[in-house]
């Protein structure tokens, strides 16, 4: 069993928590008012929209190291909705692990919806959770505490591919915002 903390309290978060404990782990949810607070969780969900990150790192950044950190986020331009604002050649996920030396920063469920996630599956299939980052057993828990909750996890490489999961994530959100995609649908992995 894995305990995670969740810092987020919005659908993602729930959905994510509901992942989590489905499959026997154990969950603390952290929202604003806990700021200053140690998550006690040894994985520890970031499900937050990308520019809460930097108050998310000021509230509980010293607390973060030692832990697998996964990011969640997706970083667009939330006012157009017509680009990222990271640097082509980087990631929210690179500068977040940039900002974390001591911790296991992955990228993970970014590409997938609270639905799809409370739901387990993508149309006909399971919903996969795409996993990326440099430390192995990071990667394992991770996909351990996503398989035992219902969900299927494919290791989706380092750590530099947060880039593509991040325009992975940025396309499925433009076209659900632009309602040729239900919040309900996404991209299924099909092996």
């Amino acid at each position: 069993m894995t305990h995670v903390s969740i810092i987020g309290t919005g659908t993602m978060g729930q959905a994510i928590a509901d992942v989590v404990t489905s499959g026997g782990s154990t969950v603390e949810t952290l929202g604003r008012a806990d700021a200053g607070t140690t998550p006690s969780g040894d994985v520890v969900v970031l499900a937050v929209p990308y520019p809460a990150l930097a108050q998310v790192l000021a509230d509980h950044g010293d607390g973060l190291a030692g832990k697998v950190v996964v990011d969640i986020t997706n970083p667009l331009d939330f006012e157009t909705f017509d680009s990222l604002v990271v640097p082509a050649d980087s990631s929210a996920a690179a500068a977040l692990a940039a900002a974390l030396p001591q911790s296991h920063v992955l990228k993970a469920f970014n590409t997938t919806f609270a639905a799809t996630l409370a739901g387990r599956t993508i149309g006909s299939l399971p919903t996969t959770v795409l996993i990326a980052g440099d430390d192995a057993d990071a990667k394992a828990l991770l996909a351990g505490v996503v398989e035992a909750g219902g969900l299927k996890a494919v290791d989706a490489g380092a750590l530099s591919r947060a880039r593509e999961l991040e325009a992975l994530g940025f396309l499925q959100l433009t076209l659900a915002v632009g309602g040729k995609l239900p919040w309900t649908g996404g991209f299924g992995v099909v092996a």
